[in-house]
């Protein structure tokens, strides 16, 4: 054994020694030129190039479709990595090809890479598949010729008239790279034999000929615009060049314009516009991609004709983070990041030592396969891995070493590892200590996770070498954990121990929240609300007894849905204790507990009797407060009614009092108007502000008492005042003269008086008249 560790030492020591070269060179094994796409020329040579640089000594191989090529007369591999092909055939006697995909395969000691797939094929020319057909143009109109043909690599397309070639240097002729010919304003001399001519390292090929017949005058009629050939879909690779084909008639010539479907611009980098109105953009990019509209515009109008098509353009994959060599310490975790991009979005696989990799139990792919993460490293571990990105406009691979940190003297691996529940949130794991190199031990990481969780979910606790266990907690009741340890030196760590598993305890409920509401001397209703913090509960039970009575009542039991229950039929005299548990199929939890005492209940129904005198005190108040209201209001109308009645009978008096003393005196000085109304009622106005002429006792009175006079009449006469006989004039008059003027006779005159206003007024009409006749 000690024979055995001793002749590991200096492998191991050169292991480290190679891997710190392999670090600081930072080339262990990569390419600085891969094999690229070619279009190889029948019994021609080919020369596929590969170099690999990194710590030598390196090898490196060839692989067909996935087979490795054996060096021949006919293959040859240099020493610089290249590949000679000395005749390259499409199909050889015995029916095998030198087309495929190849690549190349360097390997060092740290491992094995792989080139990116180079696909090789033979330069070919097909048949037309597009025949250009005769034209019929009018004269000043448009001829368009169109041919189509495949072949490797892409053929170049010319045409010519009459056997000659076209002389494209003539404005009024476009040639396009998709093979179409345009001639615009076209002539009598235009007309011939037009032919597609197709050339590629493959050959030269002529297409059938096609007339061109031009025929009439030209026309000044009036022709709608219109797209003879419009714009086509095209997919395309960064870089290439973009012809979007537009072709249209009428008269007056229309103008034919360009445009995006999503409003943006096109822009003017690499646009160019061939003839009279097609499209070419040249170096095509990812943000070209887009909908292209193509419009035929009547001058001077808002006529307009259009067409449309879409453009692809496809982008390879290509690095944005490659991955980058690393270094771990045996059990530790090793992790690889390889971020792509490209149009569409390229696939990610990985490679270890030029194989696919396929996750298992410490192996991971995550992110799209773009994380590649490998948990609890071991020597097997150690490799070239390669992060390959393909779509379908190409690929591109990047490799990366995981050099393996491995010394002598390392611990071993700790032993007995067992695991023991204590409660539902805690379990205790023991161990052994190894059973070799444990003098240098400086600590145990504990591993644990949740058995149906990933291993990436696994977290560690550190543990003092003085101890052999550890208690975890905070887990989960009712879950299955692994557990596993590893020893750590200052070297390193040990490989992982075996695996224990263990599950806690189911969890008890915690206790519910319980309120107590009285709803009566003999009611009291409970309410709880269950507690999430432990065990699912499955039910209830409720207990309930008098204080001091030792016994409860109960339980009563409630499925875990029912919150709520009313206790009836207690003895308002006593205090109750009251407690409610939840339970599940691990037993019962603890209980939370209120007192009640029915005693305050009691005293406010004795002292505030739930009967209806309040109700029936407002009722008879409300009640009361109506009448009042009413017979105060009533009171109020009719003293105003009253006061009304009085003041204005006064007046009146007061006024015809007045009048009829002005009429006695007969003096016109006295400075009054007195003018007839042009009411139907016979009011009376005055005019000015004229005062009365005092009477022999010195009394004065305004106009304003005449006006209030006025209002009065206005109320109590009519029409019918007027029948009235004249002699009733002079009973009032006789009776307003016996009155003094200085006072306010109001119950001297009888209420029958007041029917007889209008003939006081008729009265009051006839003075004018009366000084009038005096006057002549």
């Amino acid at each position: 054994m000690a024979s055995g560790r001793r002749r590991q030492a200096p492998r191991s020591l050169g292991i480290l020694l190679l891997a710190i070269v392999g670090m600081t060179c930072g080339g262990e094994l990569s390419f600085t030129l891969e094999p690229s796409d070619i279009i190889a020329v029948q019994e021609q040579p080919l020369m596929l190039h590969c170099q690999v640089e990194g710590i030598p000594p390196i090898t490196t191989q060839w692989r067909r479709n996935g087979a490795l090529i054996v060096e021949d007369q006919n293959y040859v591999m240099f020493a610089n990595g290249s590949l000679l092909i000395g005749h390259f055939q499409k199909t050889k006697s015995d029916g095998s090809s030198d087309e495929g995909d190849y690549e190349c395969i360097a390997q060092n000691f740290f491992g094995l890479v792989l080139s990116r797939k180079a696909r090789v094929q033979a330069a070919t020319m097909a048949d037309f598949h597009v025949q250009p057909c005769s034209v019929r143009a009018e004269l000043g109109g448009v001829g368009r010729f169109q041919c189509q043909i495949h072949g490797l690599p892409e053929p170049v397309i010319s045409w010519e008239r009459d056997g000659q070639p076209v002389d494209t240097s003539d404005d009024r002729f476009t040639l396009l790279p998709t093979g179409v010919l345009q001639i615009t304003g076209v002539c009598p001399e235009d007309s011939g034999m037009y032919c597609c001519v197709a050339h590629n390292s493959a050959g030269v090929k002529h297409s059938a000929g096609a007339q061109l017949t031009v025929s009439g005058s030209q026309s000044s009629v009036y022709k709608e615009p219109m797209i003879l050939v419009g714009p086509e879909n095209l997919t395309l690779t960064v870089h290439q060049t973009a012809i979007l084909e537009c072709v249209a008639t009428g008269y007056p010539r229309p103008i034919v314009s360009w445009s995006r479907l999503d409003g943006r611009p096109i822009g003017v980098e690499g646009i160019q516009v061939l003839g009279t109105g097609n499209l070419m953009i040249s170096d095509v990019r990812v943000q070209h991609s887009g909908v292209y509209v193509c419009a035929a515009n009547k001058p001077g109008t808002r006529v307009r004709r259009t067409a449309q098509g879409r453009l692809v353009v496809q982008a390879p994959a290509e690095f944005v983070q490659p991955p980058q060599s690393i270094a771990r310490p045996v059990g530790t975790t090793a992790i690889f990041t390889c971020l792509a991009q490209g149009e569409p979005v390229p696939q990610i696989t990985w490679l270890k030592n030029g194989q696919i990799l396929e996750p298992d139990g410490h192996v991971k792919l995550r992110n799209n396969n773009s994380t590649l993460t490998i948990n609890g490293v071991t020597q097997d571990d150690e490799a070239i891995y390669q992060c390959i990105a393909e779509n379908s406009a190409g690929s591109t691979q990047a490799s990366a070493r995981l050099t393996v940190l491995w010394a002598d003297g390392l611990p071993g691996v700790p032993t007995g590892v067992r695991a023991e529940v204590l409660s539902p949130t805690s379990i205790q794991v023991s161990w052994n200590e190894p059973t070799q190199n444990t003098q240098d031990i400086i600590g145990y990481v504990l591993h644990i996770r949740k058995t149906a969780d990933p291993v990436e979910m696994e977290y560690q606790e550190a543990v003092s070498k003085m101890t052999l266990q550890q208690v975890i907690g905070d887990l989960e009741p009712s879950t299955s954990y692994s557990f596993y340890v590893k020893a750590y030196t200052s070297r390193g760590a040990s490989k992982a121990s075996e695996t224990a598993v263990e599950s806690t305890l189911g969890e008890v409920p915690a206790p519910p929240a319980l309120f107590t509401k009285v709803i009566n001397s003999t009611v009291v209703q409970a309410t709880w609300e269950p507690s999430a913090k432990m065990g699912q509960q499955e039910g209830f039970s409720l207990y309930y007894r008098k204080v001091p009575v030792p016994i409860f009542t109960g339980p009563l039991t409630f499925p875990r849905n029912v919150t709520q229950y009313n206790i009836t039929q207690l003895d308002p005299s006593f205090v109750y204790e009251i407690k409610i548990l939840a339970f599940n199929q691990h037993g019962e939890g603890n209980a939370t507990l209120r007192f009640v005492s029915l005693k305050e209940a009691v005293e406010k129904s004795v002292l505030n009797t739930p009967c209806n005198c309040v109700k029936d005190e407002q009722n008879k108040s409300s009640t009361t407060g109506i009448i009042i209201g009413i017979h105060i209001g009533v009171t109020c109308i009719i003293f105003c009614v009253l006061f009304l009645m009085f003041s204005y009978r006064g007046r009146l008096m007061m006024c015809k009092t007045v009048q009829a003393t002005r009429q006695a005196g007969r003096n016109p000085a006295a400075g009054v108007v007195l003018e007839s109304s042009s009411s139907s009622q016979g009011a009376l106005a005055l005019n000015g502000p004229h005062r009365f002429s005092s009477d022999g006792n010195g009394g004065t009175h305004t106009a304003k008492s005449c006006t209030d006079s006025n209002e009065m009449e206005r109320l109590f006469s009519g029409p019918s005042h007027f029948s009235h006989p004249p002699d009733t004039t002079h009973t009032i008059e006789s009776s307003l003269v016996s009155c003094p003027l200085n006072e306010t006779q109001m119950s001297t005159l009888p209420l029958d008086d007041f029917s007889l206003m209008e003939e006081c007024d008729l009265q009051f009409r006839q003075h004018p008249a009366e000084g009038q006749q005096d006057e002549d």
